[in-house]
């Protein structure tokens, strides 16, 4: 008699935090023989990882449920949104099963209730790597799980718990798979990746024999061994920060730093209970400039928070100006449910937030501009993502998936996403490069 196996259909949202969750979910369905079905209608039942960030991330959240219910009727729900579970089992109540983020188990436990595990994990086949939701080029590696900061905003530490460090071991044996398997490019991702081995006392560990020590710097070293691009995000500007500007300088890692600094006003900055001393902030960039010329700074930032006036927000304008940032990301302040900022004074609003929003982002694709324009007639290595009839759509060193710009290459040579190409600049505009082959690496 034929073995039945269960189909299961899988929808994952929010940030790349919740995609490593949802990687893993699917990484263990896989192993114990799952089949992951493309679509509602042919799945038996439907796994959801939510986000509950931000208001529009709820509402997207809820309307995905909501559709999923409609359309299939068995759903589990987890990820970020599931912390609210009673609200949730009130709005709906048909729900198979609710959990947290970063709760594979409690998953795996509801699918085996309700959609029978259909042999024993040792006979299914699983890539190495696991199941990733990413290109076959690139891949997120998640090396912590939740924060200690108290940031007024944010309900993170409330979601996912304060911080929570993977062993060293275990990321390099992660990272040594994905290299394995052909990945080209590692984007290091924690809630805050700078404060890596912080709840372990940075205890040595060891990796292929060798003892390493449970911070930042050894895992870039680490991981710079493998012969992929290693991008760094989410670093607070920490001291210790330079230690992997040094090794960016070294060629170890790209020289790219994603350091979400939100504003730059001290009193704003003191409202959101972020560190308030931009002239630090300031001296730091200086310095990383100066270690590694070439470095890429990202940043995010929010405007419209409570109690934000002209003054603070043209302070951040300022920042702006003086920094010259390659890459800016900038959102207008939502009231999370749950975030201790819904109680300061001082709202701003809604058109104000937006008018904010044109105005610094108006600021910073001038800067982009100029900045890209002088990289005309550099030539440069790109990561090919996608290749079309008319172009070859890739990224540089100075381009993070998704977030950042890309490089428009012509395609007069034979190429596949993956590949790495040598360059020239010919072009540009706000955000974008265009390109010609000098030769494939």
């Amino acid at each position: 008699m034929p073995i039945t196996i269960p189909k299961i259909g899988f929808i994952s949202l929010g940030c790349p935090k919740a995609l490593v969750d949802s990687e893993q979910i699917l990484t263990q369905l896989r192993a114990e023989g799952y089949e992951v079905s493309p679509s509602f209608e042919t799945a038996d039942l439907v796994i959801i990882n939510t986000c509950g960030f931000i208001d529009e991330a709820v509402k997207e959240s809820y309307e995905t449920i909501e559709e999923a219910l409609q359309v299939h009727g068995q759903v589990i729900v987890t990820g970020c949104l599931g912390t609210s579970m009673h609200k949730l089992r009130e709005d709906f109540p048909e729900l198979l099963a609710v959990t947290g983020p970063h709760a594979t188990q409690e998953v795996m436990a509801a699918v085996h209730a309700h959609a029978p595990q259909p042999h024993a994990p040792f006979t299914s086949l699983v890539p190495e790597q696991g199941v990733k939701l990413t290109p076959d080029h690139y891949a997120y590696l998640k090396i912590s799980e939740g924060c200690n900061h108290s940031c007024r905003f944010c309900i993170i530490p409330k979601l996912r718990g304060k911080l929570i460090s993977r062993p060293m071991h275990e990321i390099a044996q992660e990272a040594h798979n994905l290299a394995r398997a052909g990945v080209k490019e590692l984007l290091v991702i924690a809630q805050d990746t700078s404060a890596y081995g912080l709840d372990l006392n940075y205890r040595m560990d060891f990796w292929q024999g060798r003892p390493v020590k449970s911070n930042i710097a050894s895992i870039a070293n680490a991981l710079g061994d493998l012969g992929m691009w290693i991008r760094m995000h989410y670093l607070y500007p920490y001291p210790h920060v330079d230690e992997l500007v040094e090794l960016m300088a070294d060629g170890v890692i790209l020289p790219y730093l994603d350091t979400p600094l939100q504003h730059a006003s001290p009193s704003v900055l003191k409202a959101m209970k972020r560190p308030a001393n931009t002239e630090n902030v300031l001296a730091r960039i200086r310095s990383w400039r100066e270690i590694c010329p070439d470095i890429a700074l990202r940043s995010t930032f929010i405007v419209g928070f409570p109690g934000e006036t002209e003054t603070d927000f043209n302070l951040l304008l300022q920042f702006l100006q003086e920094t010259q940032l390659d890459r800016v990301g900038c959102f207008p302040y939502s009231a999370v449910e749950g975030a201790e900022a819904n109680k300061l004074p001082g709202a701003v609003p809604e058109e104000v937030k937006q008018e904010r929003l044109e105005r610094l982002m108006e600021l910073q694709a001038a800067i982009s501009a100029d900045k890209l324009e002088r990289r005309i007639g550099q030539e440069i290595q790109v990561l090919v993502d996608e290749v079309t009839e008319e172009e070859i759509i890739a990224r540089s060193g100075a381009d993070a998936p998704e977030v950042d710009g890309v490089v428009y290459v012509d395609p007069v040579v034979a190429a596949k996403a993956g590949d790495f190409l040598l360059v020239r600049v010919t072009d540009s505009d706000d955000y974008d490069l265009y390109a010609e082959p000098v030769k494939a690496n």
